[in-house]
């Protein structure tokens, strides 16, 4: 949502209001002002742009959790005071995650799983095999994070990848004409559609209510992986005007959402889980059971829990789904929509630096994360300087994307086709085997933006002195010739351990 779509529909007083709890929920991050010592020997504060990685914690979880904690329990019994009040914040936690993705409780469920949007999507790729066992086609996309990709290489027989659209010369969203084309040839085999809501790589933000109408119009179903986009644009799994944009299944991850050490969580249709025995068994997910058999329970959630849920980590991942709600993740996305451009923006204006993906506004919408490359520069030399010497936290490599990483790198270096030899190309490539990338949360702003850019900048005037600094060590990351950061100083679980004790 735009600028003039949100204004249109809140007074400037909402919108004042809006901002004013979005700020306050930024300058509660914890962590935000940690400071290290630098290559330079100065010591700076930490610009933290790996949320797209684990993003950071509100300040209202730690708050939130203080104040539960002393009253924690197991679920599930009425018996004691504790139980009855866990039991009751759980149950709640499932309805807030109901409520954030506009999922109507009577249609759908949510529960949580162990690994976050890995162990969701493994999860329904083995319900759905064995529930449509006849379908053993999933279409998905060149662009999914593996974590939504090798769970169906695992389970169906084939896996069909759709390329991206080619506009401006760059990689967009993935190619809408491409998926009903394979929707088309492989008819009734296909078991469902999934696609990510949003890149892990370039931020590039999916169409995901079409892909829904041209799935259900085939016939088939629709799982998408929110792991990138609950935290930045809205989710509207059900409501819709026309049913078939309705989406069937959706999995996202707590951690992404300022919510470390939280589960992830799925978030379905009760028809497509009911009928069939729960992919995991254990405690609390039956109804009865005997020494020759067990009868699992059909009331949802509880079937798809087994065992003693994460209950602390759900209730601290809702309660930041609540904190979200009440700002409105419109406001959020168009917040977030801003940055994203100005990052853009700024870091376009650098010589020798590649940004990957289609940057046009008017093309692609991007939120959160956009990946790039200092021409000539390894990937992972880039990531080491901007850490050592400006304390700008980034990632680099290929991100478990591996397919779609190389496809841009192949696109990008055309360009250079006609000026080099094969031998060139492939050592260009080589050098370019992987990305760097920013990504940024709800607590990032202009300033961050504008120090990535300048440290990009030093980084392009003073190749030589920076190249001259480093060597690539046997797992092919670049490591300081003579600086070295020490943890153990700054944190130790052993030593705090030691420390309780003789305090």
């Amino acid at each position: 949502m735009n600028s003039a779509k949100l204004d249109s529909r809140s007074t400037s007083g909402e919108v004042n209001y809006k901002a004013a709890l979005l700020k306050k929920l930024r300058e509660s991050t914890t962590g935000l002002n940690i400071e290290y010592v630098l290559a330079s020997g100065e010591k700076r504060r930490r610009i933290y742009l790996d949320s797209t990685a684990s993003t950071l914690q509100l300040g209202i979880v730690r708050d939130v959790m203080r104040k539960y904690m002393p009253y924690y329990s197991n679920t599930h019994t009425n018996v004691h005071f504790g139980a009855k009040l866990s039991t009751r914040e759980f149950e709640w936690a499932h309805n807030m995650v109901l409520s954030f993705v506009n999922a109507d409780p009577e249609i759908y469920t949510a529960f949580f799983v162990g690994s976050g949007t890995t162990g969701g999507i493994n999860r329904i790729a083995r319900t759905l095999r064995e529930k449509r066992p006849d379908k053993k086609v999933v279409i998905t996309s060149i662009m999914e994070h593996h974590s939504n990709d090798l769970p169906h290489r695992r389970n169906f027989e084939k896996v069909v990848h759709i390329p991206t659209v080619t506009s401006s010369n760059e990689l967009g969203c993935v190619d809408i004409g491409r998926i009903e084309k394979a929707l088309k040839e492989y008819g009734d085999s296909v078991n469902y559609v999934s696609v990510t809501g949003v890149s892990n790589v370039t931020g590039i933000i999916n169409p995901i209510y079409d892909i829904a109408e041209l799935a259900h119009k085939y016939g088939t179903l629709i799982v998408v992986d929110a792991a990138q986009m609950a935290a930045h644009v809205p989710i509207r799994i059900g409501g819709h005007d026309n049913p078939n944009r309705d989406l069937d299944i959706v999995a996202l991850s707590g951690h992404k959402i300022y919510t470390p050490a939280s589960p992830g969580v799925v978030i379905t249709r009760k028809e497509l889980f009911e009928g069939i025995e729960p992919v995991e068994v254990g405690g609390g997910m039956v109804d009865d059971v005997h020494t020759n058999r067990y009868l699992p329970t059909k009331n949802f959630p509880d079937r798809e829990e087994a065992g003693t849920p994460n209950i602390a980590g759900a209730i601290a991942l809702a309660t930041v789904l609540c904190a979200l709600q009440k700002i409105g993740m419109d406001f959020i996305d168009d917040e977030e929509e801003k940055l994203i451009r100005y990052a853009i923006e700024q870091i376009e204006k650098i010589d020798n630096v590649i940004i990957y993906g289609n940057t046009n506004p008017q093309e692609v919408r991007r939120t959160g994360a956009l990946s790039f490359n200092i021409k000539e520069f390894d990937h992972s030399l880039t990531a080491a300087i901007l850490n050592d010497y400006f304390n700008i936290s980034v990632r680099n490599a290929c991100f478990c994307a591996h397919p779609y990483v190389r496809e841009m790198i192949t696109d990008q270096l055309s360009e250079y086709s006609e000026e080099l030899s094969n031998e060139e190309l492939e050592s260009l490539a080589e050098l370019h085997r992987g990305m760097v990338r920013a990504s940024f949360g709800l607590y990032n702003d202009e300033a961050d933006v504008d120090a990535l850019a300048a440290a990009l900048r030093e980084i392009c005037d003073n190749r030589e002195f920076y190249i001259n600094n480093y060597h690539q060590v046997a797992c092919g990351d670049f490591q300081h010739n003579s600086f070295k950061f020490d943890s153990v100083p700054i944190f130790s679980v052993q030593q705090e351990v030691d420390r309780w004790f003789i305090s």
